[in-house]
């Protein structure tokens, strides 16, 4: 495991598109993502860390900034990450875990405490994230998402006080642009699969 240098970055970007192509849509644009992601002034070069097997990159993982908000508007930066890729033929055997563990223990030297992400609570409640309304972390008001998890890098750093999470714009993308992206990448078809519904149940889904 290494940090991303320059040459890597197409490489990185078809991954990623693998990993994601008709994973939560059909098609993907988790690639372009990646693209915009890496010149956002909310970008963390030093954790944007790749994964190698045999001289050729397999994951990827890089983190941005984000806020917690309090309600006398105190405000905390913290960790966000997005997209965590792995190429679809080593999914599911420990490289994933590997690199979330890598990344963990190099946010927490950076002195970050708290990392939120939206994501499938089966990949993610064995690392250590739990739901948002366990933190009383939400978005807007009182909207605590099922998919929104938090981890602690500190322990009990989180005081219990009621938060607002917010996510840097990195992550608001032009559908219209990451099309015209994707035309520049391999063809490859566009299909339902039952992985999109579950998808679309997560991200719809809050806890009351």
């Amino acid at each position: 495991m290494r940090n991303e240098q320059a040459k890597d970055l197409r490489e990185v970007e078809e991954l990623t598109r693998k990993a994601f192509w008709n994973l939560n849509v059909p098609g993907c644009s988790e690639h372009y993502l990646v693209h915009v992601i890496r010149h956002h002034p909310d970008f963390i070069p030093k954790l944007d860390f790749v994964l190698e097997k045999g001289n050729h990159i397999i994951g990827n993982i890089m983190y941005t900034k984000a806020k917690l908000i309090d309600e006398e508007n105190h405000e905390k930066q913290i960790l966000t990450f997005g997209p965590l890729s792995i190429l679809p033929e080593f999914q599911r055997k420990g490289y994933g875990k590997a690199l979330l563990e890598y990344s963990f223990e190099k946010a927490k030297e950076m002195a970050y405490d708290v990392i939120v992400i939206f994501g499938n609570p089966d990949n993610y409640v064995s690392r250590g994230f739990k739901s948002c309304k366990k933190y009383n972390i939400c978005i807007n008001e009182d909207f605590y998402p099922a998919a929104m998890l938090v981890k602690e890098l500190t322990e009990k750093y989180l005081d219990g006080r009621k938060w607002r999470y917010i996510e840097s714009d990195a992550y608001q993308i032009n559908e219209e642009a990451a099309e015209q992206f994707d035309s520049d990448f391999e063809k490859m078809d566009r299909k339902f699969q039952p992985s999109q519904e579950e998808f679309y149940i997560h991200s719809h889904s809050k806890i009351i």
